[in-house]
C-alpha cells in the first residue's frame, strides 16, 4: 500500500483526502497549530481543536506521534498529525507529499520529499517545487495537471457565484480576536452584523457585504490580523445542504490527483 502525506486540511485539501479515502489509499495528515479554515464543516483540519472531524462519512483523528497512526487506519479513519514544518516526513519516508495548504506560495515543500510531490495551485513550480502541478484557479483549466511551469497565479479575486465575486468573501477590518455573531448555515441580510473583532477595549462589527448564507466562518475566538480572510457568503440562500459538502472546486481537483496517485501505483508495480 502506497504511503501518502497530504500537508493541509482545509476544505479543497479535505476534498483530495476524501477521495483518496474513497479509493481505498491510507492517507496521513500534517496540519498547523492553529488551523484557519473558514469552511470549517468540510475542513479535517478541526481535528486539530477538536480531537476529531467528520466530512461525508469520512473522519480524521488527531494523534500525537506517528506511532499512532497505525491504530486509525485500522478504523479506516486518518490520522491528523500536528506538523507545520513536515519534519515527519523523513521519518515516514512517504511515497508520495500532497502538498495542500493553498498557501498562495510554497512553505518548504520540496521536489525532493517524495519520489512523487504533488502541489496544488500558485506558488509552485514544476521540477524545483513539485513534480506535477494541479490547477486550483476556477474556470476552463480548474484541475488540470501541469508537468511544466506554474500554475496561474493568485489573481485575489474569488470565484464568481450567482454573478458575486469579491463580495462574496470577507476579510477582518482590524486586527483582534474574532467573535461569531451568525455562523456558518445562517441566512443574513446586507449590512447585518455576522462578527465582531475585539482588540482591547474596541470592538468593530463586521457586517454581510451581501444578502445570503454563510458558507464559512473562522472559528469563535480565532485572533485575526487585519485582512485577514474570515468568512464567506453565499447569495444562493436555498443552498444549504452546501455549507456541509464538499465543493464541486475540490471534487475537480480531487480527481485530478487521484489519476496522478493511480498511475504512479501502476508504475510501481512494473
Amino acid at each position: 500500500m502506497l504511503k501518502i502525506i497530504v500537508r493541509g486540511g482545509g476544505d479543497l485539501a479535505t476534498g483530495v483526502i476524501h477521495r483518496l479515502w474513497g479509493a481505498g489509499f491510507k492517507v496521513l495528515v500534517l496540519e498547523c497549530a492553529k488551523p484557519a479554515a473558514i469552511r470549517r464543516q468540510v475542513a479535517l483540519c478541526e481535528a486539530v481543536y477538536q480531537g476529531s472531524a467528520q466530512v461525508e462519512g469520512l473522519t480524521a483523528k488527531l494523534i500525537n506521534s506517528l506511532a499512532e497512526a497505525d491504530v486509525v487506519w485500522e478504523h479506516d479513519e486518518v490520522p491528523v498529525l500536528v506538523d507545520e514544518a513536515a519534519d515527519s516526513v523523513h521519518a515516514f519516508a512517504p511515497d508520495i507529499v500532497i502538498d495542500a495548504i493553498i498557501a498562495k506560495r510554497n512553505l518548504a515543500t520540496s521536489s525532493t520529499m517524495a519520489p512523487l510531490v504533488i502541489a496544488l495551485g500558485p506558488g509552485f513550480s514544476v521540477g524545483a517545487d513539485a513534480d506535477v502541478i494541479v490547477e486550483t484557479k476556477r474556470g476552463h483549466n480548474l484541475g488540470r495537471i501541469i508537468r511544466s511551469g506554474s500554475a496561474a497565479p493568485n489573481s485575489g479575486v474569488p470565484g464568481n457565484i450567482a454573478g458575486y465575486s469579491k463580495e462574496r468573501v470577507l476579510h477582518a477590518p482590524c486586527a483582534g480576536v474574532l467573535h461569531v455573531v451568525h455562523d456558518i448555515g445562517s441566512i443574513v441580510e446586507k449590512g447585518e452584523t455576522i462578527a465582531t473583532i475585539t482588540d482591547g477595549s474596541n470592538q468593530v462589527a463586521v457586517t454581510a457585504t451581501l444578502s445570503g448564507l454563510i458558507r464559512g466562518m473562522i472559528r469563535d475566538g480565532f485572533a485575526v490580523s487585519e485582512g485577514f480572510k474570515i468568512a464567506d457568503i453565499d447569495p444562493r440562500k436555498e443552498e444549504l445542504a452546501n455549507c456541509f459538502t464538499i465543493s464541486d472546486k475540490a471534487r475537480c481537483i480531487a480527481g485530478s490527483v487521484l489519476e496522478l496517485v493511480c498511475r504512479y501505483a501502476q508504475e510501481k508495480q512494473k
